[in-house]
């Protein structure tokens, strides 16, 4: 297991992920991102039995494999709007505990 962060995996995906894109490219991430959003509730729910067995749930991939595409998807959008996930996570987690008041 590696110690990588966050920033380091967006900027190996950087690495591969060069080609120019089209003008609307970012409406596309997030599209996408919804799209892989519906697909871990189906698979999850068609594991749990709350939801009828969809094929893809069964024989693709599992709600977990979902998650990483979901993560992977916004990691491209946040390369192309230049954010830095690592800050932008701790800045939601001291959000968080603020509220909690946990901080």
């Amino acid at each position: 297991m590696t110690n990588k962060t966050i920033s380091d995996y967006q900027k190996e995906l950087s690495q591969f992920d060069k080609a120019k894109k089209p003008r609307d490219y970012t409406s596309m991430l997030i599209l996408a991102i919804v799209e892989e959003v519906g697909e871990v509730s189906r698979a999850y729910l068609a594991k749990k039995g709350r939801k009828g067995k969809h094929h893809r749930a069964i024989y693709d991939e599992t709600y977990k494999q979902e998650l990483g595409d979901i993560i992977l998807a916004i990691m491209k959008l946040a390369n192309i709007k230049n954010i830095d996930l690592d800050k932008q996570i701790q800045y939601s987690l001291k959000k968080i505990k603020r509220r909690k008041r946990i901080v």
